[in-house]
């Protein structure tokens, strides 16, 4: 039995379950309902992100390199990244006043910018084993479909779909759940039926190919995707700009929070790391961009906290 053992494959798969046990034992401390949210990542990981990517892999999109630990053809560290990137944005938004109709779309583009770091990084990971020339993750895209350094643009669309219309049925399950006054039934109930609901939306050709392509408008793999990615930038910050402007509830601090800044911008410093480890240059400006724009966001959300927290409360007299 030929066995692939990559040692980066395996420091990077590592350094996600670690970053998850931190979360786990993050969510039991802090959380109201620390088993309903274990749940809920239980079910994003196994039922919708692990199903969705095995399929995937089953129809030839692509394919990913063995590592650690595998759901099938699939990482498990894959599904995991996933859901931290759920987890921390809605957690971040917690604190933000911006209307809850709005928190999908924004953590669905926060999943776009974080995949602008890893997938480049992903794919330039290739190494000769005693089962071939193995990728850590190989697309099979077409000779003219519109790509980013090998990786088709609507894959990064895909992430704002996934992650989105994850935290969107999440948020209406926990609305649930809240509104059956905490009732255990409910909450055992919405994790589940909410990832399978949204993996239905997923795998539903027409609105994802259309989301993703603007197809039948244009073929899949053309201009359609440009425009769509586009649009996945446009929309989520017009958002910020027009509902949120800033506006805090509550500050934000790295002890109280520290899942947020491990995911959201720990993982881009250990993208950079691997590329320049790798030798990757030739995409490490698109890996710094990106982990600066998303590393930008969540220090702008934290210095509008401290602000925030500092203004005064009511309006003393002059003197």
């Amino acid at each position: 039995m030929a066995l692939t053992f990559i040692l980066e494959w395996v420091i990077q798969d590592a350094i996600v379950l670690i970053v998850t046990l931190m979360t786990v034992v993050y969510i039991i401390k802090n959380e109201e309902h620390p088993e309903i949210i274990l749940l809920e990542m239980f079910c994003f990981c196994v039922l919708y992100a692990a199903v969705y990517e095995n399929f995937a892999t089953l129809i030839g999109l692509y394919a990913y390199g063995r590592s650690l630990i595998m759901i099938f053809n699939v990482p498990i560290s894959v599904p995991l990244v996933e859901y931290l990137v759920v987890y921390a944005s809605l957690r971040m938004l917690k604190h933000t006043d911006i209307p809850t109709w709005c928190k999908p779309f924004i953590v669905g583009f926060m999943g776009t910018l974080f995949d602008l770091t890893l997938d480049p990084v992903a794919t330039h990971q290739i190494f000769p084993t005693e089962e071939g020339v193995v990728g850590r993750w190989t697309w099979f895209i077409g000779p003219t479909d519109v790509h980013i350094y090998g990786v088709p643009v609507h894959n990064y669309t895909g992430w704002l779909l996934m992650l989105g219309y994850a935290a969107a049925l999440l948020l209406l399950g926990r609305y649930w759940y809240k509104k059956s006054n905490y009732k255990r039934s409910v909450g055992y109930a919405y994790p589940v039926l909410t990832m399978l609901g949204a993996l239905l939306l997923l795998i539903t050709p027409p609105i994802s190919r259309f989301l993703l392509a603007l197809e039948p408008i244009f073929p899949f793999g053309g201009i359609g995707e440009w425009i769509m990615l586009g649009v996945f930038f446009a929309v989520p910050t017009v958002l910020l700009v027009v509902y949120w402007r800033g506006k805090m509830k509550s500050r934000i601090t790295f002890k109280t929070e520290y899942p947020l800044f491990l995911v959201l911008v720990g993982f881009h410093i250990n993208n950079i790391i691997f590329a320049l480890i790798g030798g990757f240059y030739e995409i490490l400006w698109i890996v710094v961009l990106f982990a600066a724009i998303q590393s930008g966001i969540v220090f702008f959300v934290y210095r509008q906290g401290k602000l925030a927290d500092a203004k005064p409360v009511g309006n003393p007299q002059p003197q």
